[in-house]
């Protein structure tokens, strides 16, 4: 029999797990170095405080880098074979493929976006009667349904191009932008065309705000926007609407070929009614398409991930499709990887960690954690463990029922409204025994995690072509609003009864607990990252010395923590073919998130923990400013606006750039240097990580640091750095 895939271990691991037993003593040492200091040394108030500072900042960095560690401890790189399936399986026995795709507002992620996501997708190399494309628009936006009432007519040009071409890029505005039209210059001209009269008819519709009164009532089969315009019809109270937009049963390409099913969705809202945003939406289209083809593959895909490799479904099937593998296979996970990062990648926008080296982790073990985009699931995982099925209200939403209707039928579209209803779900186990899970703002982290708890396991599939590419944030308030979101989200799942230390290490056993901790715990971070960004610092402009002399033998063991960590961390970088200065601007924009999101996510979850007010959920801006896109190619971090958000980091920049200034001048005896070099070697590293925070300061562009972020920064600066010698 071919072979469908393979697999092999990273040489590394060997060298992973010595390092890991030396680190973990030295950690020891280093928490027991403290408690020494505390017992013996600590003789006044200041001293106590300082010291059991440091001692609760290293447990939470130790903590944090066992967690780290986790993944380090049995890593698998995988192979797949597409060519040798259609060898090992016909092609008529190709399973049936449901593809969901979610969007919130027309504004902030515009609907030609999402309609070259879906086209894309739709232009898979895999039988087109077999694929279903779900949009769900939980904006509510007739422009949006516009726009895929367009892309459903373009789709029929753009499709049979593709395959009759084998075009590899099947994203029009992917394919349009790079040089590889070329080769089908006449055909692709007239298509190319064709494709900008469609972005110029949804833009310029975009634009005005409104679609033409009687285009979708005229356009539509089912229900229209247009009659619920005069009842109170808002993107937060209107009932369900399913848009059938192109039907694979009845509607061929301009080749004759069969079309995919296209079908926009939005589902029913109404204030009084809990929505659980992302996941809420997920459910929904799980409802829909189970009444609808029932596939038994999804796909789930942000809205701005399009598919860079028509093969990627052939790749899952290798997985899928092998009787060989285990058969509590639940998903199949590939890489969010992203087109338009800058040279350095300033937002440390990859996720290098968590998109590609986490989950090669992860994947010797239960297998990698659910990202939200590019995964394929069986549709039984959303009922229940591999032995325990969980049933559904309705015969038609169980897993291996048949649907045998058209998606048009009467019946089904009545039933597809039914099930998209506000009030569905109540007293019903979705969302907490079925389907994607509630309870946590991240709801790929959470579901992920519950299904592998349950008992499914999961592989990361990550080929040499990206199967997917996305955009990222050009701005620093967009970057670090997003990480905040997701800060909240997963603290919601560390102090929920699911917590990972405990009852992930029960169902799974404890290196995927700590895996599964270690994102959980994010936001903790912002607690050593604070510390050791001011009061080293501070101690250092008070003349205090709170580390070990460089004679000390204590300092050495500061400097193999902080060299073994940093150096391995870099390694694991270049390991997967990335950059030294990615890298650097990574561990950066970490300590950035510290002083940021992570900080910020902590405080208000906190708040909301105790019943106080907070900002809503916000959805991540996919619009990009060409003066902005100008700037980030420059490699120029993007401040622009005030934020309470950028406050810490400027004011730890500026402090850290005085103590810098009077270590330099305390340093003019060897006594000083002795002392002082721990803390001098912390203020230098921290005004190397700040200078895009000095150069954003002094800029002129849009992009600069508000005059009012730097006005609170430096009066807060003044405070802790002359206030506190008043109480030291």
């Amino acid at each position: 029999m071919e072979k469908l895939h393979t697999y092999k271990h990273i040489p590394c691991t060997t060298f992973n797990r010595i390092f890991a037993i030396i680190y973990t003593l030295a950690i020891l040492a280093l928490i027991y170095h403290h408690f020494l200091t505390l017992i013996h040394h600590s003789t006044t108030v200041t001293s106590v405080i300082i010291t059991a500072s440091l001692l609760i900042s290293d447990v939470i960095l130790g903590f944090m880098w066992a967690t780290t560690t986790s993944f380090r401890l049995r890593p698998i790189l995988r192979q797949v074979y597409p060519e040798n399936l259609d060898k090992v399986l016909d092609k008529k026995d190709f399973p049936t493929l449901d593809i969901f795709i979610c969007t919130a507002d027309p504004y902030k992620e515009p609907p030609m976006n999402v309609v070259n996501t879906a086209l894309s997708l739709m232009a898979y190399d895999y039988p087109p009667e077999k694929i279903s494309v779900y949009v769900s628009d939980d904006g509510g936006s007739e422009l949006t349904l516009f726009a895929f009432m367009e892309a459903a007519k373009f789709a029929k040009i753009w499709l049979p191009f593709c395959r009759d071409n084998n075009i590899i890029d099947r994203c029009p505005e992917a394919y349009f932008s790079s040089d590889r039209h070329a080769k089908h210059e006449l055909e692709s001209e007239e298509i190319k065309t064709m494709y900008e009269s469609l972005k110029i008819r949804v833009e310029n519709v975009v634009e005005r705000g409104e679609v033409c009164p009687h285009y979708i009532t005229n356009e539509a089969q089912n229900l229209t926007f247009s009659k619920y315009r005069i009842s109170g019809f808002t993107r937060s109270n209107h009932p369900a609407i399913i848009q059938v937009l192109t039907e694979s049963a009845k509607e061929k390409d301009n080749k004759g070929q069969s079309m995919p099913n296209l079908v926009y969705v939005s589902r029913e809202k109404d204030k009084t009614s809990p929505h659980h945003f992302k996941a809420g939406a997920l459910n929904s289209l799980l409802r829909v398409s189970g009444v609808m083809t029932n596939s038994s593959i999804i796909l789930t895909q942000d809205c701005d991930m399009y598919s860079n490799d028509p093969q990627t479904p052939k790749r899952a099937l290798c997985y899928f499709s092998d009787p060989s593998v285990r058969t509590n296979l639940g998903y199949i996970q590939f890489p969010q990887r992203y087109h338009g990062l800058n040279k350095d990648d300033i937002y440390g926008g990859e996720f290098l960690r968590l998109f590609v080296t986490n989950p090669v982790g992860m994947d010797g073990l239960q297998g990698p954690s659910y990202v939200g985009s590019g995964c394929f699931f069986r549709r039984r995982v959303f009922f229940g463990g591999p032995t325990s099925m969980v049933p559904p209200e309705l015969q038609e939403l169980k897993p291996d029922h048949i649907v045998r209707k058209p998606i048009t039928a009467q019946p089904i579209i009545e039933m597809a409204h039914h099930v998209a209803g506000c009030n569905y779900e109540n007293n019903t186990k979705w969302g907490y025994n079925l389907g994607f899970r509630y309870g946590s703002l991240v709801e790929d982290y959470f579901t992920g995690y519950r299904l592998q708890c349950e008992g499914w396991e999961s592989i990361f599939c990550h080929p040499s072509r990206p199967a997917f590419l996305g955009d990222v944030p050009i701005s620093l308030i967009d970057a670090v609003s997003q990480t905040k979101r997701w800060a909240i989200g997963l603290l919601e799942v560390a102090f929920s009864e699911y917590v990972p230390l405990v009852f992930g290490s029960r169902c799974m056993g404890f290196v995927m607990g700590l895996c599964y901790a270690h994102y959980a715990f994010w936001p903790i971070w912002s607690i050593p990252i604070t510390i050791y960004s001011f009061l080293p610092q501070i101690a250092l402009l008070n003349g205090l010395n709170i580390f070990p002399k460089v004679t000390d033998p204590w300092f050495l063991l500061y400097v193999f923590l902080f060299f073994g960590a940093y150096g391995q961390d870099c390694y694991d970088f270049i390991l997967f073919e990335s950059t030294y200065k990615r890298w650097w601007n990574d561990q950066r924009i970490w300590l950035i998130r510290g002083l940021s999101p992570y900080l910020f996510g902590l405080i208000e979850y906190t708040f909301r923990h105790l019943g106080i007010a907070t900002q809503g959920f916000n959805v991540t801006s996919k619009v990009q400013d060409d003066e902005q896109s100008k700037r980030y190619d420059q490699g120029l971090m993007e401040f622009g606006v005030h934020s309470p958000m950028f406050i810490p980091l400027t004011t730890a920049s500026i402090v850290n750039l005085f103590a810098l200034i009077f270590g330099i001048l305390q340093m003019s005896s060897f006594t000083n240097l002795e002392k002082l070099f721990a803390q001098f070697f912390i203020a230098f590293f921290g005004v190397l990580n700040s200078w895009p925070v000095y150069e954003a300061m002094l800029r002129s562009d849009k992009g600069r640091i508000p005059i009012k972020t730097i006005i609170i920064s430096m009066c807060l600066a003044s405070i802790l750095c002359g206030g506190t010698s008043l109480v030291i």
